[in-house]
Formats: structure tokens, C-alpha cells, sequence
């Protein structure tokens, strides 16, 4: 096994409690770490680090431009449909959900609006992904 565990983005939000719920109630990721000034949420390998945005001049974050923010690359997207919906239909009824799509780039993809208004992608490969050694 290689030494690299996993890729974690970080996000700025203007409500961390909020974010956590999503992750934790929503998606099934577990808090590490949930202060009100950051959590860790995870699952599986997949890691999320929230932060409290600023709130100083010019700092600022603004709200969701829906932006491709989280992609989870999942190897079967059904399963987490069928995981999440009844979980979206109770917690999160309003919020923009789709999928599941087929694109031209070889992604079956299901997306979900995050408290942020940016989205959730889990993402499923559709065709076979080459395997080769880096060339150095």
C-alpha cells in the first residue's frame, strides 16, 4: 500500500453546523471534528473539511454559484441513490437533486444541492479507465 490515504477538499461555508447536518444526516459521513469554526466530516475515503467563512470586508463568501465543488467518484451510483434518497425526501425536500445522467465524458453522475447552494457530485466511471504506470 502506498503512503498517500486520500484527497480532502476544504470548504468555506456561512454555516458550519449546517454543513455538518447535510454531511452527517444527508450523505452518511461521520464528524471527526465539528467546532463552530470548522468540522472534518468522512466516509469511507472520502474527507471534507469545513470552515466558517469570513466575515470580514472583502473576505466575504458569497452564496452558491452552483459550483462543482464536492465529486465523489463512487464505483455504483445506484447504490447511492438508493441510499439517499429516502434520506433526501425527509431532510432535505426543496433542494435541487438530479440525476442520474450519463455524460459525454464517460461519468454517470448524480448531483445534490449542498447547504451552500454548490453541489455534490458522486460520479461513476461508464467505460473502462486505463490502468498504466506514470511516465517520469
Amino acid at each position: 500500500m502506498g503512503n498517500f490515504v486520500r484527497i480532502t477538499s476544504f470548504v468555506f461555508v456561512a454555516d458550519v453546523d449546517e454543513a455538518v447536518r447535510f454531511f452527517v444526516d444527508v450523505l452518511g459521513f461521520e464528524a471527526w471534528v465539528h467546532r463552530w469554526d470548522y468540522a472534518y466530516v468522512q466516509r469511507e475515503c472520502v474527507g471534507v473539511r469545513i470552515l466558517k467563512a469570513s466575515t470580514s470586508p472583502g473576505e466575504e463568501q458569497g452564496p452558491g454559484t452552483p459550483a462543482f465543488r464536492y465529486y465523489i467518484d463512487v464505483e455504483d451510483v445506484a447504490a447511492v441513490i438508493a441510499e439517499l434518497r429516502p434520506k433526501l425526501a425527509e431532510h432535505w425536500a426543496g433542494r435541487r437533486v438530479h440525476g442520474p445522467v450519463d455524460q459525454v465524458y464517460d461519468q454517470r453522475q448524480f448531483l445534490i444541492e449542498a447547504p451552500d447552494g454548490d453541489l455534490v457530485v458522486f460520479g461513476q466511471a461508464i467505460c473502462e479507465m486505463p490502468v498504466e504506470e506514470p511516465k517520469l
